[in-house]
């Protein structure tokens, strides 16, 4: 899905961020560098709530008197309902304040898109593997402090089994909730077994803490661009040939999935200006 240009208008692109890994961030720039290049906006800029530039300093990078604000995450949740909004002192889906509107979209991993990139993601990771012989398992942390975030895997699961991609099973797993993924051979009958990460960046769960519980290293180890675990595959483990890729968020396609939720926005709201 494409966008019609937008010369006056900025996008803003919002980021979790990390304090311990300076790599999370990298997904966020390449994206923003992605949809720069296609020259639909007048500018595109990063702000993070753990990092710099920070969500106060957002509204300071930005000279266009229209913004669009695309959370970079992979869910709705607290962040995207109550952080965003308060630093940037958003109260609906279009709020002008001091002079500049700013429109506020749908997070990433919420649109439709993103099940058409894990596949592409799983094929990619297992080239010429009959998906008849496979279980495609989507994972993520799992946690009682956002069951959007488990939701979201959930909703996956069920579109890719809409979809028709043939796999023998698709299913979710997580770190901290049943179904785990620690137990993932007791999950497939299959020969195969593909392990896609549903996160945005390739953080210390991704390359680190999943690695561990599935096996394929007994202990945690040093940061991604220092291993190899992401390019090291099959992996034969318990009778089984496992495959396992980053994080969907390193995926460079997540921009048209971006643009999408500008599109989506577009179409849905034309509520009146809300003013500070």
């Amino acid at each position: 899905m494409s966008i019609a240009p937008k010369p006056t208008s900025a996008l803003l692109i919002v980021g979790h961020g990390s304090t311990e890994n300076p790599d999370s961030s990298t997904p966020y720039f390449e994206h923003a560098d992605e949809i720069r290049k296609r020259g639909l906006f007048s500018e595109v800029h990063c702000c993070f709530w753990k990092e710099e530039p920070s969500l106060r300093e957002a509204p300071y990078l930005m000279d266009a008197d229209e913004v669009y604000v695309v959370p970079d995450f992979i869910s709705e949740g607290y962040f995207t309902q109550e952080v965003i909004p308060r630093e940037l002192q958003l109260t609906g889906p279009t709020t002008e304040i001091r002079g500049k509107t700013y429109h506020y979209c749908l997070p990433v991993g919420v649109h439709p898109s993103m099940t058409e990139l894990i596949l592409r993601r799983a094929k990619e990771v297992a080239p010429g593997i009959d998906p008849a012989e496979t279980t495609l398992i989507i994972t993520g942390h799992g946690t009682g402090l956002n069951q959007n975030s488990t939701k979201a895997i959930r909703d996956q699961v069920e579109h890719i089994i809409e979809s028709g991609a043939g796999y023998a099973k698709v299913a979710d797993a997580f770190m901290e909730e049943a179904p785990f993924i620690a137990e993932w051979d007791k999950m497939s009958d299959t020969p195969n077994v593909i392990v896609v990460p549903f996160f945005i960046s390739d953080g210390l769960h991704s390359y680190q803490d999943i690695p561990v519980l599935l096996g394929i290293e007994s202990e945690v180890g040093e940061a991604a661009r220092h291993r190899e675990i992401f390019r090291s595959n099959p992996h034969h483990l318990r009778g089984k040939t496992l495959y396992y890729s980053s994080a969907i968020g390193t995926e460079r396609l997540l921009a048209d999935v971006i643009l999408d939720q500008v599109h989506d926005f577009d179409e849905t709201h034309r509520q009146p200006v809300a003013t500070l």
